[in-house]
This record gives structure tokens, C-alpha cells and sequence, in this order.
């Protein structure tokens, strides 16, 4: 009887494994790079709203029962909005939907050139009335919860302190930066000692996405190399690389900004401070975060490295309110969206959190 070779049958799992990985990865590497994006945002619903560079989204219920008070959702100017519906599973919005909520959405096109005259009122103060308007009509309800995510955190909030919470029963914030100091790259970028605004604006219009994108890079200038030797490294992997492929679509789809809410975000955000030191104007009206006084609930990325922790810390004391929760996570600016961090530790405390102020 012919002996075993433990050593030589380890070694032989060892080859074979090495083949199947090179050709899993030839075949994965081919997919990259010649089939088309891979579908995102799948969650049904209809448009019931279009204007210009807004677009209005409401999910088709799938429970038999909703809560009273509907969601809606302001997604960031600067990405698409379906960061908050990747992919089944670990999407936002398909997770409320399932759990009872009637779900609408603010999404952002790319602005016109025509449109380069939209600015910070007009983001965070008509269009989100206008908005809430229609879902209160569709809904037949008098008030919504409102949620926004990063720079759609800060529309949200600047609209509840401006009309002090009028037709808002909830605010909801992600990673929402409140002290414009404290935004890293994105501040030394726009310096006003070097960084003339008003000569881009009134040159270019529209700011392009690149503009915005390479301010994105430049808070990580290995991240794009580190991510690629990732991919290389388990491009074997079928579901990895199906991830990755969204993710990295959603962080490269950048959207131009109006020029004059560009103009209006760096000079009153990012100079002067305003948010932070309750001094923002907009619209002729006072948007002091001390005007808020809706429950806040407040999700946040211990270590985001665009919205910083700095940026996002002061917020929850700057808000008025007396019912206010904060929520501070390991992990990343889009694991608090998307994400298994999201799916296991955020999101069901929110959704505890929101039921029982939405009946």
C-alpha cells in the first residue's frame, strides 16, 4: 500500500487553488473592463416630480401597512443620489421601505448652464418646499420626516432652521458637517488667500465635476492606487469585484454644482463660518441651527475622512432640540449609508428610533 504524502497533497490544493483564482481573475478582469456599469438603484418606484435639476422619487410601499409620517430624503449635491440604494441588501432606502416607511427621495441631475444662477436658497429652501408639499399632498399627512446625507444634511437642516421645523416632524442627519473649518482639504483648496471664487464662478458658470472630484482625491492621494491593488488582489473574488464595481462607480459619478450655490457654500460656509456661528442668512431668513427644535437624530462616521469628526461634532449642540440622539460609528463617510455596518448597527437604531415618532 502506497504511503501518503500529507506535504505533497497540501502542496497539490495549493496549485490548484492558484489556477482557479488566475482563471477566476482573467474572467472577472475581462467583465471589468468591457461590460457595461452595473445597475444600481434598483428599488421600484416612480418619478412624481421633475423641474429642472430635481427629480422626485417615491418608492412603492411593500408593506402591507406604513407608517403615518413619510421620509423624505435629500441626497448630497456634489453624487448621485443612489449611494442611498446601491444594491439590494445594503441599500437605505430599501431597507425603510421594507420596514414600513413611505419613502421619497430629492435626486439631483446634472444642472444646465441656463441654471448656473440656482443658489443656496433655492437648494435648501424652495426646492425642499416645494417638495415637501407634494408628499404632503400624495401622503395626505401635514408634516415628514426629513433625512439628508452629508451636504443634503445641511440643506435639510438649514431648511428646518429657516421656516423653524414648519411641516418637518423629524430631522435626520448623516455625517453633516457643521463647522466648515474643520473640512480638511476641501478648506485649503478654496483658501481665500489664493482662491478667487467669484473669478471661476463668473468665468466657467457651472462648476465642473472634476473641480469637484479632484477635491475628493486630494483627501486621500493613494487612495485610487491603494483601491486598484485591492482589486487586483481579489479580482478572483466574483462578489467582491460586483461591489466594488458600484462603489466605484458611485465615487467617480460626481455632479457639477450651479455656480452661484457654489459661490454661496464656499463664502458663507466655508469662509465665514456662518453655520457654525449661527449667523447664516438665507432667503432673507435666519437658518441659526438654534431654530431647530423638531427630534433630531444625528448618524455619525468615526473615522470619515471627508466629513471629518471635527467638522460633524459640534451639530448635535448647535440644534435646538430638546429630543436629540447622536450616534457615533466605526467606519467610513459611505458605510454609514451603505454597507454591513450600516445594515447591522445604524440603521436598526434609527428605524427604533423613527417608528415611534412617526405614528
Amino acid at each position: 500500500m502506497a504511503e501518503t504524502n500529507p506535504q505533497g497533497k497540501s502542496r497539490g490544493r495549493a496549485i490548484r487553488k492558484l489556477v482557479e483564482r488566475t482563471i477566476q481573475r482573467n474572467i472577472n478582469g475581462v467583465s471589468y473592463f468591457v461590460s457595461s456599469d452595473p445597475p444600481v438603484g434598483l428599488t421600484p418606484k416612480d418619478v412624481v416630480h421633475k423641474r429642472g435639476t430635481l427629480s422626485l422619487f417615491h418608492y412603492k410601499p411593500q408593506t402591507d401597512e406604513i407608517y403615518r409620517t413619510p421620509m423624505l430624503i435629500v441626497a448630497p449635491t456634489t453624487n448621485r443620489s443612489y449611494c442611498l440604494d446601491m444594491m439590494p441588501g445594503v441599500s437605505f432606502v430599501e431597507y425603510f421601505v421594507k420596514a414600513g416607511y413611505d419613502v421619497y427621495l430629492m435626486d439631483w441631475q446634472p444642472p444646465q448652464p441656463e441654471e448656473k444662477s440656482l443658489d443656496l436658497s433655492d437648494y435648501s429652501q424652495r426646492f425642499i418646499q416645494e417638495c415637501i408639499e407634494i408628499v404632503k399632498r400624495m401622503s395626505g399627512e401635514d408634516d415628514v420626516s426629513l433625512v439628508g446625507y452629508c451636504m443634503g444634511g445641511v440643506l435639510a437642516s438649514i431648511y428646518t432652521a429657516s421656516f423653524e421645523g414648519e411641516s418637518v416632524r423629524n430631522l435626520v442627519c448623516f455625517t453633516t458637517p457643521v463647522d466648515f473649518n474643520e473640512m480638511d482639504m476641501f478648506n485649503k483648496i478654496t483658501d481665500r488667500k489664493h482662491f478667487d471664487v467669484d473669478r471661476l464662478v463668473d468665468s466657467v458658470g457651472n462648476i465642473p465635476p472634476s473641480f469637484v472630484l479632484s477635491g475628493f482625491e486630494s483627501l486621500e492621494p493613494a487612495g485610487k492606487a491603494a483601491s486598484r491593488l485591492q482589486l487586483w488582489q481579489k479580482m478572483h473574488d466574483s462578489d467582491f469585484v460586483e461591489t466594488f464595481r458600484k462603489y466605484d462607480r458611485w465615487a467617480n459619478d460626481m455632479l457639477p454644482l450651479t455656480g452661484e450655490y457654489f459661490r454661496d457654500t464656499v463664502k458663507d460656509l466655508m469662509w465665514d463660518n456662518k453655520l457654525l456661528k449661527g449667523e447664516l442668512v438665507v432667503g432673507g431668513r435666519s437658518a441659526d441651527l438654534a431654530r431647530v427644535k423638531v427630534p433630531f437624530f444625528h448618524g455619525v462616521a468615526e473615522h470619515d475622512n471627508i466629513v471629518r469628526r471635527p467638522a460633524s461634532a459640534p451639530l448635535i449642540d448647535k440644534v435646538g432640540s430638546k429630543d436629540k440622539t447622536e450616534l457615533v460609528l466605526k467606519g467610513g463617510h459611505v458605510s454609514i449609508v451603505a454597507g454591513a455596518n450600516a445594515v447591522r448597527r445604524l440603521w436598526p437604531v434609527l428605524d427604533d428610533w423613527l417608528s415611534e415618532r412617526s405614528i
